[in-house]
């Protein structure tokens, strides 16, 4: 017999293989359901720990993408966009910004990340990036409000209340809509001093632009031709004032090229070189002006 031959010769018996263990068998079943259950934890531990996402661990190696894979297989993964707020903001640069592609992992990506590109768009004001598990990321988003068109060597941009430009497309579709101001440091100041115009819808109406002089003080140029020198500092009283002697005397009907508010006890006018504009009666003076 072979197996009597074998140990003639001196060989040893040959060994069979080892029955499996019960833990060992339980295993192996086991193992497949594992692995679910795995990545489903390293998902909860990131999302506890703060993380903007699994982004890190993808970039980390190939242990890394294998458990994004691994998310994006039990369906976590980019299914659609929903952006809400957007009305200006140009679709393509919001989709450069956010760098999401469909059916790729939706924790491969840091929300922080794409929240500081999206914001770093010019129309956008702020911005929030969610994720909806487990396929949908939700952009919301506040736009800038075009407050007026800024002129400046010989360029027109639209900015915000608080000066910050928005775009330099499309201008002309806001000129006839937002106040035109004019000069360096307008747009720092253009907001207070507009604030306090729209209060009085006769000077808003009548205002063609108001120019920044100096960088220290605004000239406001009407629809009648005048230029209005208002007090560096004092927008507010002057104005409030203009809008009194608008109101008694209809300056802004008289052919008058300065009116200007500067001294704070007298009103000094300068007509038009062929006009024949009349000081107001009550005090006031006319006289010539730089």
């Amino acid at each position: 017999m072979p197996s009597v031959k074998r140990h003639a010769r001196g060989l040893p018996p040959p060994r069979m293989p080892d029955r499996p263990g019960r833990w060992q068998l339980i295993w192996r079943r086991g193992r497949k359901l594992l692995r679910p259950s795995l990545v489903l934890l390293l998902i909860l531990v990131a999302a506890g720990a703060g993380w903007g996402g699994l982004a890190a661990v993808g970039h980390g190696g190939g242990i890394g993408r294998r458990v994004l894979a691994a998310t994006a297989g039990l369906g976590l993964k980019v299914d659609r966009v929903v952006v809400e707020g957007r009305q200006k903001t140009p679709e393509k640069l919001l989709d450069a910004a956010l760098r999401l592609h469909p059916g790729e992992p939706i924790y491969g990506f840091s929300l922080a990340a794409a929240q500081r590109r999206i914001e770093a768009i010019n129309w956008v004001q702020s911005a929030t990036v969610e994720r909806r598990l487990p396929g949908t990321v939700l952009v919301r988003l506040v736009e800038r409000r075009p407050f007026a068109v800024w002129q400046h060597d010989g360029h027109f941009v639209l900015i915000d209340h608080a000066g910050n430009i928005v775009t330099n497309s499309d201008v002309a579709v806001f000129a006839g809509q937002v106040p035109l101001v004019v000069g360096v440091g307008a747009p720092a100041a253009a907001g207070a001093l507009i604030d306090t115009l729209s209060a009085y819808p006769k000077l808003m109406h009548e205002l063609v632009a108001a120019v920044r002089v100096g960088n220290r003080r605004w000239n406001l140029r009407m629809k009648n031709g005048a230029d209005v020198k208002l007090p560096e500092g004092e927008d507010a009283p002057a104005v409030a004032k203009l809008a009194e002697l608008e109101h008694r005397y209809r300056l802004l009907d008289r052919p008058l090229a300065v009116i200007d508010l500067r001294l704070p006890d007298r009103l000094v006018l300068r007509p038009e070189p062929n006009g024949t504009g009349k000081a107001p009666s009550g005090g006031a003076t006319s006289g010539k002006t730089s």
